[in-house]
């Protein structure tokens, strides 16, 4: 098909830099129901990837949802859904896989599976006669997995790292029996540890799976680097694993416990394979909550001292508000200031005893005042409506913290900042003391959202609230049994498809599958279950017990805060060492003997850590900065360059970016520009259009001297993605270094 013909041909080309291509016994399609940006953006994924394709006798190769126009002409055109590496029809594969994220891709998983020549429900594959691959799905929506389970063979509930590997086996001594009888193997599988397998009955209590510790658990270091812009697009490292603060709405929050962290040893060295192996310039820092992570302070101030010549920037997740202190904002900004996300969630501090949030009306204004005498002129603020025990006070109160931020920045910076109110409605989600509270009635929802949103745009404020039917399908999905399936299949046969996307969802569809069906989703939604009432998710075992839940549920009705789990148990039903991750005493980052070192009057000077120089952590900007002060003559370089084949549909931004990559790969040493944003200095020539192949097309740069043209043309093209082609470096003149050739 002609991919000049659809948005966005580059997520459909194939050929990044680090994608595999291998072929073995075993194939494996990770198939994520949602567009290319937002699969390459989840951590969960690339993990994956990288530890089948590290089995010799398993291959696995990615594949995503089309976006609704190429989806479309594929099912006029009678083209099926296939892999990005091999262009492997779905339908082909021995397995695939599915990863659950969010309850609104229930319906894109449908359309992949029949775009991919799949039966949608699994008694439709067990057919002997016809091979149909073994169709399974993670993530964190299969702790509850009867809305799901008429299509899916089994479920993997928990950490996937090592189970994976025991499926794999599995279907590889299956394979190699000869057996044709798909029972047998789902028989198999049902033995492994978290695995689910609805054709075998639902009364079988099945355990989650979790990674005992993180230091050991396998983690990419050269993870696929994407042509297009995505949702995440830097190097991601998990520094932690669970929470133990114990927010009573969060699901990941119970469901992944207990608390494991990653070494600061093991997250530099990941960090520094990963930079040099992607030529990314910023790395997030992810976790539940990064903030709580023991050696935040000490990784973040050696990340800087270790990258920021090269200018790598760090970011962290949305913090608790009391985990911001100045220690952590000098060191995010060190580099390059970004905007700064913080989640009250609610508006009072009544609501958030009940949520059990633990930060008061003065340690949010102590953060405040913190952030923007810092220098910050970008906020953004998390809120949730419709909690247990919910007040119109509560409501009103939201923008009224959203207000205080305006009037402590206009009384700190003396102009305006950008401020912004995210409001999603609350979801209620199995396994969470929540679980036995429904979500408002639709209309109460809308209200609420109206309110909000008339009361910020009186003041300026950018306000982004959820879709209240989107949150009410949500919280339909999440709350569901296995009568939902007939729901699901109608809507998708209407139409229903990447729901989580405003330019897709369309409730009225959604209104006449429930018509056609006869089953009334919004009940599932709202219903208060009784305390003693059973639970359609019952038979999973996330390892939290009934008991703790329920007692948190009351403690919530109460007002009453439980305490952060690291500082005292409170039974919740693991079996923890202690809740704090590894021993932080006896973890060293491995530093040199000698090192160059920031003093406070501007100059470098060589000496070993810890001595009288000691180290501070760059500061913005160009003037008084001494990691960017004079970075010394430059000589300028002009580049040939031709764009062929696939990289043709690639557009401009994405051409200069994968090229800025590349040079960073083959260690460019890049003049960068001054203030709070430094890039390197490179001047592309004029854009093509999308789909023109370009034979001759040119850049300036500046690069630090030394400058040996020969081998830096060679190693550019050692680290270009295919279709691009280096063939000439010239010198030119230079006013700061007159020498034209070294």
């Amino acid at each position: 098909m002609n991919l000049l013909s659809f948005k966005k041909p580059g997520r459909y080309i194939n050929s990044e830099v680090n994608s595999i291509h291998k072929k073995a016994p075993v194939t494996f399609a990770l198939a994520f129901p949602d567009m290319y940006e937002i699969g390459m953006s989840h951590l969960g994924h690339k993990i994956l990837y990288d530890i089948m394709n590290n089995i010799p006798y398993a291959s696995a190769e990615r594949v995503f949802s089309p976006w609704l126009d190429l989806g479309d002409a594929m099912r006029k055109s009678g083209v099926l859904l296939s892999s990005l590496e091999s262009n492997r029809p779905l339908k082909d594969f021995d397995i695939v896989g599915f990863s659950l994220q969010y309850e609104l891709s229930y319906t894109t998983v449908l359309d992949m599976l029949d775009l991919g020549g799949i039966p949608l429900r699994s008694g439709e594959r067990l057919d002997s006669k016809k091979k149909y691959p073994l169709v399974i799905a993670g993530g964190p929506c299969t702790v509850n997995p009867f809305p799901m389970s008429a299509f899916i063979d089994a479920f993997l509930i928990g950490d996937g790292e090592e189970a994976v590997t025991e499926i794999l086996e599995v279907y590889h001594e299956w394979q190699n029996s000869g057996l044709n009888d798909k029972h047998s193997l789902l028989k198999s599988l049902a033995e492994i540890e978290g695995l689910f397998v609805p054709s075998l009955g639902k009364d079988r209590r099945v355990n989650r799976r979790f990674i005992a510790s993180l230091e050991d658990a396998p983690f990419p270091d050269s993870p696929v680097l994407p042509f297009v812009n995505i949702v995440h697009d830097r190097v991601n490292i998990e520094i932690a694993r669970g929470c133990s603060r114990g927010c009573r709405f969060c699901q990941a929050g119970m469901i992944c416990r207990p608390v494991r962290e990653r070494s600061p040893e093991n997250i530099i060295g990941l960090a520094e394979r990963s930079l040099r192996n992607t030529g990314y310039d910023s790395i997030s820092f992810t976790s539940l909550s990064a903030g709580d992570y023991s050696c935040l302070p000490r990784l973040m101030k050696e990340v800087n001292r270790r990258f920021h010549k090269k200018r790598i920037s760090m970011s962290l997740p949305s913090l608790r508000v009391a985990s911001v202190n100045r220690d952590i904002l000098t060191e995010i900004r060190a580099v390059r200031k970004t905007g700064f996300t913080i989640a009250p969630e609610a508006g009072t501090d009544r609501l958030r005893a009940v949520i059990n949030k633990d930060f008061s009306e003065e340690t949010y204004a102590n953060a405040l005042e913190t952030l923007f005498r810092e220098g910050w002129r970008n906020l953004k603020l998390y809120f949730m409506t419709g909690l247990p025990t919910e007040t119109d006070a509560d409501i009103a109160a939201i923008p009224e913290m959203v207000f205080q931020a305006i009037r402590t920045s206009k009384r700190l910076r003396g102009r305006h900042v950008n401020i912004s109110a995210g409001v999603s409605p609350f979801i209620p989600k199995p396994h969470t003391p929540f679980q036995w509270s429904g979500q408002n009635d639709l209309a109460v929802l809308r209200e609420k959202n109206h309110f909000l949103k008339r009361a910020f745009l009186r003041r300026g404020v950018k306000f982004k609230g959820h879709n209240e039917e989107m949150s009410l399908l949500e919280a339909v999905f999440a709350r569901g049994d296995e009568s939902l399936a007939d729901l699901i299949e109608s809507a998708w046969a209407l139409g229903c498809r990447l729901d989580a996307w405003t330019e897709a969802f369309d409730f009225e569809k959604w209104k006449k599958a429930m018509d056609a069906t006869g089953i009334e989703a919004p009940a599932f939604a709202v219903k208060e279950y009784q305390e003693d009432s059973p639970l359609p998710w019952d038979n999973i075992n996330t390892g939290i017990s009934r008991e703790y839940l329920l007692k948190e549920y009351r403690n919530a009705l109460a007002g009453i805060r439980t305490p952060d789990c690291k500082t005292q148990c409170h039974n919740c039903g693991l079996k923890c060492k202690d809740g704090k991750g590894p021993d932080t005493d006896e973890i060293a980052i491995d530093l040199p003997a000698a090192t160059v070192i920031a003093s406070e009057n501007g100059r470098e000077g060589i000496g070993p850590v810890g001595s009288a120089l000691g180290y501070s952590s760059p500061r913005p900007g160009n003037v008084n900065n001494p990691a960017y002060a004079d970075q010394g003559a430059a000589v300028k370089v002009r580049l040939r360059f031709s764009k062929t084949g696939k990289a043709r549909y690639l557009s401009h931004l994405e051409t200069t970016t994968a090229i800025i990559r590349a040079m960073r790969r083959a260690e460019f040493n890049f003049r960068y520009s001054s203030g709070f944003h430094p890039s390197p200095r490179i001047s592309f020539g004029p854009a093509l259009r999308v789909g023109i192949a370009g034979l001759r097309e040119y850049l300036d740069l500046e690069l630090i001297p030394p400058v040996r043209t020969e081998a830096a043309l060679r190693d550019l093209n050692r680290t270009l993605p295919e279709g691009f082609h280096a063939d000439r470096m010239d010198m030119l003149f230079s006013r700061e270094n007159h020498s034209i050739a070294l």
